[in-house]
């Protein structure tokens, strides 16, 4: 397909290969490091999938992140993640991270159901602020989760930072991909979809992050939704896709100060 090589992220990313059995390692290592204050697979909805890990710090938690993962809404689960959420729990925040289905047995529209759904879940067992962050296509989610149709306004007015990593933004170039096979986009889908289409929105500070070493259409999709959404662009030095996140294990990091504010 014409744009198949535009978003080849793996493809272009030295020793890629080495990147997932290391995010699953330090995960569990978190995991089993926090103890009973792991709280694994609290459901939100029906089905195996749908449910998230809450994290909480030692003490009462000043607010909570809520981190989406990516894998193109195709691939990974809530567990290969658990290591991200360092940064925030080291600055007394607490962190939930949902999985979802994926696609083909879903729609991205699905997806995006269902993470409002666990929002709305985090924010009735949590107190204080939300902040929601994601990468890649958790990117798209955690944007898309300022449509007013799909928190109510009470979980909303919690929001204190809504920071896309390296998001998809703009669904419309992905149908010009053999991925689309997966997603079914069609234009009035992949419009509706779009954070860059949506005119409905809740007014949360917005910080939209990349690296500078991420493939151009990655670029692209970050720069189409800062200039969208008239918010803050950062764009990192020396960081590629897959090493981008890193920096919410980093508790002094830009990253996760503007996310804990």
């Amino acid at each position: 397909m014409k744009l198949d090589d535009a978003y080849a992220i793996a493809a272009y990313t030295a020793n890629f290969e080495a990147y997932p059995p290391r995010w699953a390692a330090e995960a569990a290592a978190l995991r089993k490091g926090l103890g009973e204050r792991a709280l694994l697979g609290q459901a939100y909805g029906p089905g195996p999938r749908q449910a998230y890990d809450l994290f909480l710090p030692p003490s009462d938690p000043l607010g909570t992140v809520v981190f989406i993962h990516g894998g193109y809404w195709r691939a990974f689960d809530r567990t290969s993640w658990s290591y991200l959420a360092a940064g925030p729990l080291a600055r007394g925040w607490a962190v939930a991270m949902p999985s979802y289905d994926l696609c083909p047995q879903v729609r991205i529209a699905d997806i995006t159901r269902q993470i409002s759904k666990a929002v709305q879940s985090v924010a009735s067992r949590t107190t204080g602020p939300l902040a929601i962050t994601g990468h890649s296509a958790g990117g798209h989610l955690a944007a898309r989760m300022l449509d007013r149709s799909l928190l109510p306004a009470e979980v909303a007015a919690r929001l204190t930072a809504i920071i896309p990593i390296s998001p998809l933004s703009d669904l419309r170039p992905l149908m010009q991909t053999a991925m689309n096979d997966d997603f079914r986009l069609d234009d009035a889908a992949a419009r509706a979809e779009s954070p860059v289409s949506m005119t409905s929105r809740y007014d949360a500070p917005v910080t939209v992050w990349v690296g500078a070493n991420e493939r151009p259409a990655l670029l692209d999709q970050a720069r189409w939704l800062a200039e969208a959404w008239h918010s803050d662009h950062i764009i990192v030095p020396e960081r590629h896709h897959f090493d981008i996140i890193d920096a919410l294990e980093d508790p002094k990091s830009d990253l996760v100060r503007r996310l804990t504010a």
